[in-house]
């Protein structure tokens, strides 16, 4: 009976940091799931939670669709993906020009070991959204989205007019949830939701408030650009880069819906730049964020000491850093979009000149 009772307290109080029933992420995934034609507006980021579920965000239309890819087989194959001029060889799949291909994300399949792209055939608002599939063996594929199983969930009081491709900005599932990042057309512009999967219904997302060392004042109205889940001794957390580039932390039980959160910033990684990707990872004992960037670099930042950080909360002129340290990995040249491959590598998508190209890489 004491053994209940605690389960029961210990159900309350998560169904109460949340605001919401507790998902254990232990339902079947693919339920709810119906068929039908997925009609993408624009692609957006991408992200995969279990059993081969990909998380498509449409920033135009302000919604996500879960997609079941039904890629749930192990690949045995040691190959890791390797395409020179991908933008060119995606140009001829679809029947078009390389300057016609933009590619918007990428995501992991840490299943199959499939990398999946997010891409814009064309530019401006008559560019059509179409996912690409590149197995380890490097070979392309378009992933059909007519009748396929899907679900679908809309975010309420997205920005509009022309910052409406930041409605969506990061995606990434957690036990259960799917954490979103983007704005809303709300005075504390800055959100980031907390959505139960399977999809229900979108509550209100978690207002982001931020001390911005390089701009030397709190803000409200920046969009988070990139995002990880990361656990802070017993408690997840997210870690999350901004323009300029602020990398902040905040307990994933504080995203309350409707609630103002303000983060605390753990560092200040130099102005004028923007952050592509970021992923987490684990070498020789010891934790990373690896972030692709429009300026400084691959950066390869240091989690020793996040727990215990004192948050920034004074101006970082001239371009300065502060808080946690960085490295910049001088034979990273160009990335433009990253994520995690297997315990010891990352898929890597480089700008050379007009050509992109999808590679692998040691993780420093």
């Amino acid at each position: 009976m004491l053994n209940r009772l605690c389960a029961l307290t210990a159900l309350l109080a998560l169904t109460l940091v949340f605001g919401l029933p507790f998902s254990s992420g232990a339902e079947d995934p693919t339920a709810g799931l119906s068929e039908g034609s997925v009609d993408l507006k624009s692609a957006g980021p991408l992200g995969f939670g279990p059993k081969g579920i990909l998380f498509v965000g449409d920033p135009q239309a302000a919604t996500i669709y879960a997609i079941d890819t039904g890629d749930r087989s192990e690949m045995p194959s040691k190959d890791q993906p390797k395409v020179e001029g991908i933008n060119e060889k995606i140009a001829s799949l679809l029947g078009t020009e390389a300057k016609q291909i933009q590619v918007k994300d990428l995501a992991v399949n840490p299943i199959s070991h499939n990398t999946y792209l997010s891409v814009a055939r064309g530019t401006g608002p008559k560019s059509m959204a179409v996912l690409v599939k590149v197995t380890p063996a490097g070979k392309l594929s378009e992933v059909s989205l007519k009748n396929i199983k899907h679900s679908k969930t809309t975010i309420p009081n997205a920005v509009e007019g022309k910052n409406r491709q930041e409605a969506i900005t990061h995606l990434a599932y957690l036990k259960g949830r799917l954490l979103v990042a983007g704005l809303s057309n709300e005075e504390f512009a800055s959100k980031l939701r907390s959505i139960p999967y399977p999809f229900d219904k979108t509550d209100k997302a978690a207002s982001i408030e931020i001390f911005h060392g390089a701009h030397g004042k709190f803000e409200t109205r920046s969009p988070i650009r990139v995002f990880a889940p990361y656990k802070i001794g017993a408690e997840e957390h997210v870690l999350a880069a901004y323009t300029c580039t602020p990398l902040v932390k905040m307990p994933v039980s504080s995203l309350e819906p409707g609630k103002k959160v303000m983060a605390t910033t753990v560092a200040e990684l130099g102005n004028k730049n923007r952050p592509y990707s970021m992923i987490v990872y684990q070498k020789d004992g010891k934790d990373y964020v690896l972030m692709a960037n429009s300026s400084r670099g691959l950066m390869k930042i240091q989690l020793e000491g996040v727990d215990k950080i004192k948050g920034i909360t004074d101006p970082v002129r001239g371009g300065g850093t502060a808080g946690l340290k960085y490295e910049t990995i001088k034979d990273a040249k160009g990335v433009q979009k990253l994520d995690a491959y297997d315990k010891g590598h990352a898929v890597m998508l480089t700008q050379d000149g007009g050509k992109l190209n999808l590679s692998t890489i040691e993780l420093p």
